[in-house]
């Protein structure tokens, strides 16, 4: 085919084809205008509705406009360049490649390749790429300015607190000095709001050196209590005693000291630092505590290792029936007498297991004493202990019972532990308030003493009323029969 020296000049220079060559031209931007180009030659978009279901496809299948699409065709027009640039690569060259503006638009990727808004006119990969896009579809809003100082460093500490306060996103590293630290502290505290203090508080502790932090602190109480509750909170005892050390707070160092055992699992461990916390300047009332539950401990360590080997060994008829279902360590007091009470209740005030023991080493009052033997006792009933428990005898031999906690109280413990009627009845006629009795009788079915009382009362009405709460026929109504029958009752109504 033989062509002219000018058709040649205008086929290699106005078609798609080019020559090869070495020049810059030829790298991969070079390629990417080629494809821009060629995708260019479609028309814009312009907005209409009628054919948005209507979508054009290759001769591979592919929708036009989709990212495949666009990629097979760059790959197309960069193919026959494939081997200038293997050379360009083994001469080690690097070219500068213009960076791609990123789209201002909110619209996904995916908007850019797909649809047509009029027959004819596709959306071209080029509309994301160009530099200056002929059409925006949404422009991105600017921020309000106020927006941009959240960030900066020009807030004064006043407007820091504020901000603060409101819960907005304010760093406090610009404060640097010690005087504009302090001012943020005084303003923090000027608006009396404890998070605000506290994370101002948070701030300085990382910042200052502990003898300046308790230093300025010390004049500062409020800004000092709330340092104080946060380190209790979260556990930095080695802060606070330093603090309490250095304001002289001996007795508050102490009871911080002292604190530290409820991280102790280990028993024996716990019991000799408990030891070391009794010679502590404790208050006359709180040494006295330190004491007993230093005693109540090392009680506590004998008595598990002793039941534990008579359990293990399973020949005390206690254990074997009612098998412990928890250790006594690092029990309360109440919780170690009840303990007592319940496998250890006939032994010698000697031992360091026995009930009386405890209570006299320990100074637990009567009443405590009283309702926990009873709940203990009543739990395994036996109600020979029960009843000797609320047995006293005169200087004369009489015997009487007596109550500490009242017999009101001994009737609601016994009825929860299913004490037979028989020893509810003898307790709820030993309660002295009529009305409180006849309740007592009336919600646990004490049918005698329900009738004695209102015999003694000669209550006519209330006798009538009770008889049709009883069964018929039963012994019960036989008994109310024979007295209302009596002529020698006087009756009040």
């Amino acid at each position: 085919m033989n062509r002219t020296k000018g058709d040649e000049e205008e086929y290699w220079n106005s078609s798609k084809f080019k020559a090869f060559t070495f020049d810059d031209e030829d790298d991969e931007l070079s390629q990417l205008k080629e494809s821009k180009r060629a995708v260019n030659s479609l028309r814009d978009f312009v907005d209409d509705d009628d054919d948005d279901d209507l979508e054009r496809v290759s001769w591979g299948g592919e929708p036009v406009g989709s990212i495949s699409w666009s990629i097979k065709e760059t790959a197309g027009t960069s193919g026959s360049n494939h081997e200038g640039r293997e050379q360009l690569k083994s001469r080690n060259s690097f070219s500068s490649y213009a960076p791609l503006p990123k789209p201002t638009s909110t619209y996904s990727l995916s908007s850019f390749f797909r649809g047509r808004t009029r027959p004819g006119s596709f959306q071209s990969l080029s509309d994301a790429l160009s530099d200056t896009p002929a059409k925006s579809y949404a422009p991105e809003l600017g921020r309000p300015k106020g927006e941009y100082r959240d960030y900066s460093n020009d807030w004064s500490p006043s407007d820091t607190v504020r901000r603060l306060r409101k819960g907005k996103v304010c760093s406090l590293e610009r404060f640097r000095s010690l005087q504009d630290k302090l001012q943020l502290l005084e303003e923090a505290v000027s608006m009396h709001d404890g998070n605000v203090i506290t994370a101002v508080l948070i701030f300085l502790k990382r910042t200052l050196s502990k003898e300046i932090l308790f230093r300025e602190l010390e004049v500062r109480q409020v800004a000092l209590r709330h340092l104080i509750h946060f380190l209790k909170e979260i556990g930095d005892q080695k802060l606070l005693l330093d603090l309490f050390r250095f304001l002289d707070r001996t007795e508050e160092l102490a009871l911080s000291h002292y604190r530290e055992h409820l991280n102790i699992q280990d028993p024996e461990k716990r019991k000799e630092f408990l030891k070391t916390c009794i010679g502590l300047p404790f208050s006359a009332e709180d040494s006295a505590h330190i004491q007993d539950h230093y005693t109540l401990l090392e009680r506590q360590i004998i008595i598990e290792a002793n039941d534990r080997h008579l359990e293990s060994a399973g020949q005390t008829e206690i254990f074997r029936k009612h098998p412990r279902k928890a250790s006594i360590l690092n029990m309360p007091l109440v919780t170690t007498l009840f303990y007592s009470c319940f496998y250890h209740y006939t032994e010698a005030e000697g031992t360091f297991s026995s009930p009386v023991n405890l209570k006299k080493t320990f100074k637990i009052p009567d009443k405590q004493y009283v309702l926990t033997a009873l709940a203990a006792r009543a739990k395994l009933r036996a109600w020979q202990d029960v009843d000797a428990l609320f047995t006293t005898k005169n200087w004369l031999g009489y015997t009487k019972k007596r109550a500490p906690i009242g017999f009101h109280r001994v009737v609601e413990i016994l009825h929860k532990n299913s004490a037979p009627v028989q020893i509810l009845q003898e307790y709820v006629n030993l309660v002295e308030d009529v009305d409180t009795k006849l309740n007592l009788a009336t919600k646990f079915k004490c049918h005698d003493v329900v009738i004695d009382t209102c015999r003694d009362l000669k209550d006519r009405q209330q006798l009538l009323a009770y008889r049709s709460k009883v069964d018929k026929g039963s012994a019960e109504e036989e008994k109310i029969d024979a007295i209302l029958n009596s002529s020698q009752i006087r009756w009040k109504n």
